[in-house]
């Protein structure tokens, strides 16, 4: 029989309608803010459940009956054209509007305040004070708002909060993708300061959501395999913890994507690894309106600056790096994990290079194709395809460079784009990357065979020595003996010409047996 609830990937979950984990389970910090009346911030990236999560408050409380409250976006007002009186207006209706989804006809505030084209700090006063409950409002999107607009709809939350709870909202959340540091990147140098190092210094907290658990994967799960007799075992749900790293929206597209796309709702058929698999694959080659979003960012200066260190492993110095940091990993993209930062999952990790080089990859014709490499036993022959790619690489490499959006990466998006053409044929690669490392590792399976290539921008004259050292570790780490190491040079060649800087050596370093490949 046919489940009528499904792995919801657009828009908020709603519980008759959608398997979803309780969005309020660990939230006590909210309540307790509400009950003090004080106001609060909730950021995290796109589609990790904020809305969920508002819906879900603002119905419990008004059920409880102890507050009166709302969620409405300010997104209509979100475009920098608009003049203050304008965006009142439409934050306004929107609000009102937005009262039908959640309290009863007779808490609505008045329609006709709007009409006058009042302040939002007046509608939101006269509404306070005709109520005997507290107000609880909770304002979406607030960081779609830009420029004199977002100045003046903050300064005018902060001049109503003296007045609370009988004068204004009791309580007031404002939620985005940004945390409230953020909001002055979205205010012009030429408007007038909002008057403190925070844009809205009223505010008691700064909630950040966080992923998923892999116990709140198997939650969520459990509720198909009670409706349909279908199991998620834990091998499969430790994979697609993996693949996603928790983030809400993934897990729920890599389940639709097994239960609805691949196995075509026939909740008979036993949940695999591979199945797990092919779906990542299809996500990635789809790029559905999340993953886009997401990609899109990665055209952010800020965003570039870390993106480039994590691929290429190195340090970040720079002035900026504290608010550029955090700014990333508000997005969602990247992550804290030890000492280590990092793609925030294996498929943010496997779709951001292959999304920075796919112009490369639908470029590279004859040298990409994979019959060229492969041996009559049907094995790929890795040194056949990386010299290959030495000559590639000196014919294209500085025009395609000079002209690549990511050069400070370039080098090994290069390698990656050729290769990946290659491994479509019948293989994968994993790519561990990390800011700091001083290189790059990828891991390339294909027909049961591994290699393992350790890519090195090759900054001074210790760089060779350093390489050997660390894919011997990462070979340690990995039980092998035999590996790549591919040493790129960043001097021009006008400097190191081709003919000195292009080689290729056979060496043992540490009881390994390394190639070492020099571009």
């Amino acid at each position: 029989m046919k489940s009528k609830r499904y792995f919801n990937t657009t828009g908020f979950c709603m519980p008759e309608r959608h398997y979803m984990v309780d969005p309020l389970r660990n939230q006590k910090i909210i309540f307790d803010l509400i009950e003090k009346t004080q106001y609060f911030t909730i950021h995290a990236p796109r589609q990790t459940g904020k809305t969920t999560l508002l819906h879900e408050l603002a119905h419990r409380l008004n059920k409880e009956g102890n507050y009166i409250s709302v969620v409405f976006s300010v997104e209509s007002a979100g475009y920098r054209s608009i003049t203050e009186e304008t965006a009142n207006l439409k934050i306004i209706n929107s609000l009102y509007e937005s009262c039908e989804l959640f309290i009863s006809k007779e808490l609505w505030p008045k329609k006709s305040l709007a009409d006058e084209k009042c302040s939002l700090q007046t509608y939101l006063n006269n509404w306070a004070g005709s109520q005997k409950k507290p107000i609880v409002l909770l304002l979406d999107e607030i960081d779609s708002l830009y420029d004199d607009v977002l100045v003046s709809v903050l300064r005018q939350l902060r001049n109503g909060f003296q007045g609370r709870p009988k004068h204004f909202p009791s309580t007031i959340a404002l939620v985005g993708l940004r945390d409230v540091r953020e909001y002055k990147t979205k205010v012009r140098p030429s408007e007038v300061s909002l008057g403190s190092g925070s844009p809205f210094n009223i505010k008691a907290e700064s909630i950040l959501l966080g992923t998923w658990t892999k116990e709140e994967i198997a939650e969520l799960y459990s509720q198909h395999t009670k409706d349909t007799g279908q199991i998620f075992s834990k091998k499969v749900i430790d994979r697609i913890y993996e693949l996603t790293g928790g983030q809400p929206w993934l897990v729920n597209a890599v389940a639709n994507e097994i239960v609805e796309k691949i196995l075509k709702s026939d909740y008979t058929k036993k949940i695999t690894l591979a199945h797990a698999e092919e779906a990542k694959e299809n996500l990635i080659a789809r790029r559905d309106t999340h993953l886009d979003s997401l990609l899109d960012k990665l055209k952010e200066p800020r965003v570039k600056n870390i993106v480039s260190a994590i691929i290429n492993g190195d340090s970040l110095v720079y002035d900026n790096f504290n608010d550029d940091l955090r700014y990333v990993i508000d997005l969602g993209i990247i992550r804290k994990e030890k000492y280590d930062i990092i793609f925030s999952n294996e498929i943010y990790r496997e779709i951001i290079p292959r999304v920075l080089n796919f112009s490369m990859q639908e470029n590279i014709r004859e040298e990409g194709m994979t019959s060229c490499y492969i041996k009559p036993d049907a094995k790929l022959d890795m040194d056949k395809l990386l010299k290959a790619f030495q000559k590639f690489y000196r014919r294209n490499s500085e025009h395609w460079l000079e002209r690549f959006d990511y050069k400070e990466a370039g080098h090994g998006l290069l390698l990656m784009a050729f290769l990946q053409r290659v491994i479509n044929g019948g293989g994968r690669i994993d790519r561990e990357m990390a800011v700091g490392r001083g290189r790059t590792d990828l891991t390339n399976e294909f027909a049961g065979d591994t290699f393992v290539l350790e890519l090195k921008l090759k900054r001074d004259s210790d760089s060779k020595e350093d390489g050997l050292d660390q894919i011997s570790r990462y070979l340690d780490t990995l039980g092998m003996t035999k590996g790549y190491l591919i040493l790129f040079e960043i001097k021009p060649s006008s400097i190191i010409p081709w003919e000195t800087r292009v080689k290729w050596e056979n060496v043992s370093h540490q009881n390994k047996k390394i190639t070492v490949v020099e571009m």
